[in-house]
């Protein structure tokens, strides 16, 4: 029974609510990052990291420090605190070990600090009242949902870099088109599916 409650949240986590093609939040390094896979993989691999870690620490925070003390009204403010500095350990990391991939991401990485799918992830597990396990997989879910719907995208528009794609929608409007055409399949596709 718990197994299949977890799948179920895994699954609700990478598609049914996917925090990009659902929901609508992450879209600034969905939009700037997908040009080539090799940074948009890069950019998935530290949100599902913090995403994952995030989800990690906050259910700490919130539950062992927040609630106890009854300063749950700062769980926004403690949740951003947390997230920042998860970002700045990525950040530290990823520029001293793979410096072609910090320069290739430029200001997207340290924008995760800001970015509203991490962010909403917390937000989401503590209105949920998941559990710990809950918490984690669902942080975790929502990371591979974003590497996915981020790997789409910067595949088709690799692909599409070499079509010949009228110069009036070339760039931002020929990537908007895409995604909504990759919201329509997640909506259409994933919510018809009984979990």
């Amino acid at each position: 029974m718990v197994e299949k409650e977890l799948f179920a949240i895994f699954m609700d986590g990478v598609f049914i609510k996917n925090f990009i093609l659902i929901q609508f939040l992450g879209l600034c390094p969905f939009m700037g990052v997908t040009k080539d896979v090799k940074s948009a993989a890069g950019i998935s691999a530290a949100v599902i990291f913090v995403m994952t870690l995030a989800s990690f620490v906050t259910y700490l925070v919130y539950t062992y420090v927040l609630v106890p003390t009854g300063m749950e009204f700062l769980d926004v403010i403690s949740f951003i605190v947390v997230i920042a500095s998860l970002v700045q350990l990525v950040e530290f990391v990823v520029r001293k070990n793979i410096p072609s991939l910090y320069r290739s991401l430029g200001i997207y990485l340290p924008l995760i600090t800001t970015n509203c799918a991490v962010l909403g992830v917390v937000l989401l597990s503590v209105n949920s009242t998941y559990n710990f396990a809950q918490t984690v997989v669902f942080g975790a879910s929502a990371g591979i949902g974003f590497m996915i719907v981020m790997l789409l995208m910067s595949a088709i528009r690799e692909r599409s870099a070499i079509l010949n794609v009228p110069s009036a929608i070339k760039g931002l409007p020929l990537g908007f088109f895409i995604a909504t055409l990759l919201s329509l399949a997640f909506v259409n596709y994933f919510w018809v599916i009984p979990i």
